[in-house]
């Protein structure tokens, strides 16, 4: 008899996994939460799982049980990929730093996954692997260059180069990218990066300065408030660095940028030309709006990692 509380892990859908399917393991850990997921080679998501852990947590046990919990997978997979939040050195396996997560500081992910699931682990930072979630699953697949795109309460780019993901060691999301030399400080401790003028907090402080009651994208959209247009810029400003250094073409958008529409997508888009209409020897640049569920980007990118591997 159900008593009404949610299940730590449940199957989706219902029906259990085939064992005799390959699947592909999934694991986003992020500050607070981790979560988990077995996905077919057509991008379904067949179970997910997901587990809190004390988002400023200075033991590693706390993150060692929360894996735990949610990497029980009821079948084999052909190999887990890992979304992490951070710095991250991928051929070592191990995040580097978490500001927000003193335990993850140096935590070896690979090879406690490894342990858990008994499966290939790969790891890459989080914005940079969503750009393989929309190459194996999504608006990127048949193409060698494009970027993609979070937007809301975080920002990050990846950008897939002629068939490779754009990874240095050491190298960060696109959020840090500097746009205004005297801008606000950002969490990075510089000042004027991208983050702190195309992001949602920047969105909220602005309209309340404004005196506006909207303060979502959605209600901008709504009401026609030219703050819409704005914010739509300072997006853009990021998008034409990228285009300017790389020249993807196709820049896939992921969050919060579907609340807003047409409009909005279109204002990203013409700004974004606007400023690179010089390169004409370039791809004109377009923008997607990828309107699947935000949460689920960051698994199908572990997911594509993995097949990146094999």
């Amino acid at each position: 008899m159900s008593t009404g509380e949610r299940p730590a892990l449940r199957l989706v859908p219902a029906p259990a996994v085939e064992p005799a399917a390959p699947v592909l393991g999934a694991v986003e850990l992020l500050p607070g939460r981790v979560r988990a997921a077995l996905v077919d080679l057509a991008g379904e998501l067949l179970w997910r799982a997901e587990a809190a852990y004390p988002r400023g947590a200075a033991d590693r046990g706390e993150i060692d049980a929360a894996l735990a919990e949610v990497v029980r997978f009821p079948v084999q997979p052909m190999g887990v990929g890992v979304a992490a939040a951070g710095l991250v050195d991928a051929a070592a396996g191990v995040i580097i730093e978490v500001n927000e997560v003193p335990a993850l500081h140096g935590y070896p992910i690979a090879a406690v996954l490894t342990g858990l699931a008994g499966a290939p682990v790969h790891v890459e930072h989080r914005a940079r692997l969503q750009v393989l979630g929309d190459r194996w699953f999504g608006p990127g697949r048949g193409r060698s260059t494009f970027a993609s795109v979070s937007t809301g309460e975080v920002l990050g780019v990846g950008i897939l180069y002629d068939g490779e993901v754009l990874a240095p060691p050491g190298g960060r999301s696109g959020a840090h990218m500097t746009v205004a030399a005297s801008g606000q400080p950002c969490t990075c401790g510089a000042r004027g990066c991208w983050k702190t003028v195309a992001t949602t907090p920047w969105l909220r402080a602005e309209a309340e300065r404004r005196g506006l009651g909207a303060r979502t994208v959605r209600e901008l959209a709504e009401t026609g408030d030219p703050l819409l247009e704005d914010y739509a810029g300072n997006i853009a400003l990021g998008l034409v660095n990228i285009q300017q250094l790389f020249a993807p073409g196709l820049f896939v958008l992921h969050g919060e940028a579907a609340e807003g529409g047409e409009r909005f997508r279109a204002a990203i888009e013409r700004r974004l030309r606007e400023d690179s209409s010089w390169a004409t020897g370039a791809e004109p640049p377009r923008v997607l709006v990828n309107t699947g569920a935000a949460d689920d980007i960051a698994l199908l990118g572990g997911a594509g990692l993995v097949l990146s591997h094999n």
